[in-house]
């Protein structure tokens, strides 16, 4: 009992000061970068755009293995290398002090650390106060899922005039936190019909060639409570993804009606599934007994379905999240979740040791309902290692796993797993001395790079 008070406690403690991760993060705080490489190159022209198709960025950091007290993990080793990018992929690693192919366009990196790109798998890119006067969000006391929904409805005419200037910034925001890969939620209702989504894909054709964005047809305001399957199968024809849902009892008061509904329209349109599945009454349970059910009945959808938040599992015991788990590694359904703080605490450990492939996303950066986000994965694998105690130089490394998809530079032996030769050039730059450092103290990034292309931030081009 003891115990389950002061996890409690810390839980509290972590909802009240989670947002000074932000701080910590615009400061740039850290402890062990060198930055002489960069100090050496005084003459050097910083630059904010790199196309080349064929470039060396040289006094990269690497991690390069794990360093050890007996048994113990605690620190880790790196060294310099300079990379050579050829169309969009790393084309070779080359150690400090080795030859390099000459009469190549060459830009500095100044010691920083590589960090693979960050990921963010859950987002609303279509409806955002974010680059718009400041507006809190009204009081949520007392309010239920439909009262939001029935507020919505009278703010979206109001942010749709704005909403693909709005949605282009915060891919910058994203692309300035080093992700370049995101998910998007995107709203098909009654009241917009499918302009969010003609919003959206302006803004990403903006950017096809500087960020990846899959899209999620989204009826927030229930698929058949709003009457909108006509309009999501329009939407299936417009490259939309996935098919998204919501809270089939308290939203739509039909779960395998609702559930039925959209699964049928991915069977129909051969896309993926992404629900919102808030619910944490046995309905919620029940839902999710029923999704895993239709997955193992129909193999087209093995692999294409996806769990957004999931709250119910926070109420099953050991051996029931055991034997879920089991089955969604086996039928390949994914979990995305926000590592949110508060009195449920998400198993998402356990998930993942059982093989379930769990994602990390924004959700909201400032809109309607919650003005907290910062649109920083390497803030959410600073959340997961304080959450599930990883304050350890091994744990702290791992942590990382979550905001990139899982790809680490070093895997659990210590040998490098990222970069390799045919990797796709896509990382980002920091302060720091190695991953564990980067989580735990959330230092800025400098430079994002996507597929090779520098797409936020700067580096330096050596003049000579």
């Amino acid at each position: 009992m003891l115990q389950h008070a002061v996890s409690q406690s810390r839980r509290a403690f972590l909802s009240r000061t989670g947002q000074l991760t932000t701080a910590a993060a615009v400061a740039g705080l850290s402890g062990g970068a060198s930055h002489a490489a960069a100090a050496d190159n005084k003459e050097d022209a910083m630059v904010t755009s790199v196309k080349d198709s064929h470039y060396l960025l040289a006094d990269v950091r690497l991690e390069e293995g794990f360093e050890k007290d007996g048994d113990v993990i605690v620190a880790t080793r790196t060294a310099l290398h300079t990379l050579e990018i050829k169309d969009g992929r790393i084309a070779a690693l080359h150690a400090a002090g080795a030859a390099l192919p000459t009469g190549l366009p060459t830009y500095q990196a100044g010691g920083q650390l590589a960090l693979p790109g960050m990921r963010d798998m859950h987002i609303h890119l279509d409806k955002t106060f974010y680059g718009g006067p400041w507006q809190a969000p009204r009081p949520r006391q007392g309010k239920t899922i439909m009262d939001m929904i029935a507020l919505e409805e009278k703010l979206l005419p109001q942010l749709l005039p704005t909403s693909v200037e709005r949605a282009e910034g915060l891919i910058a925001l994203l692309q300035s936190k080093g992700s370049t890969v995101a998910r998007s939620h995107c709203n098909i209702d009654p009241v917009s019909g499918l302009k969010s989504l003609e919003h959206l894909k302006l803004a990403l054709e903006k950017h096809e060639d500087d960020f990846a964005c899959e899209i999620v047809a989204f009826p927030q305001h229930g698929l058949l409570h709003s009457k909108v399957d006509g309009l999501m199968r329009e939407a299936m024809q417009l490259g939309v993804e996935y098919v998204g849902g919501l809270d089939p009892t308290n939203v739509d008061g039909a779960m395998e009606k609702s559930l039925d509904a959209m699964f049928q329209i991915a069977l129909d349109t051969n896309k993926g599934v992404d629900i919102h599945l808030h619910e944490t009454s046995p309905a919620g349970v029940a839902a999710i007994d029923y999704m895993v059910d239709t997955v193992e009945k129909n193999p087209a959808l093995k692999g294409k379905v996806t769990i957004s938040h999931a709250f119910a599992l926070t109420t099953l015991s050991p051996e029931r999240l055991e034997e879920m788990a089991a089955r969604f590694a086996a039928s390949g359904i994914t979990i995305a979740s926000t590592v949110p703080i508060g009195g449920l605490m998400m198993p998402l450990p356990q998930l993942s040791k059982a093989g379930v492939f769990v994602m990390t996303g924004t959700d909201s950066v400032i809109d309607h309902w919650s003005p907290f986000g910062s649109g920083d994965m390497l803030e959410k694998a600073n959340l997961y290692a304080q959450l599930y105690r990883g304050s350890d130089e091994y744990h702290l490394s791992r942590s990382l796993a979550i905001s990139t998809g899982g790809v680490l530079p070093l895997d659990d032996d210590g040998n490098r797993a990222w970069p390799k030769a045919g990797d796709e050039a896509g990382f980002t730059l920091t302060g720091a001395s190695c991953s564990a450092e980067a989580v735990a103290r959330l230092p800025a990034r400098s430079a994002t790079f996507h597929k090779g292309r520098l797409v936020s931030g700067s580096v330096s081009k050596a003049t000579a």
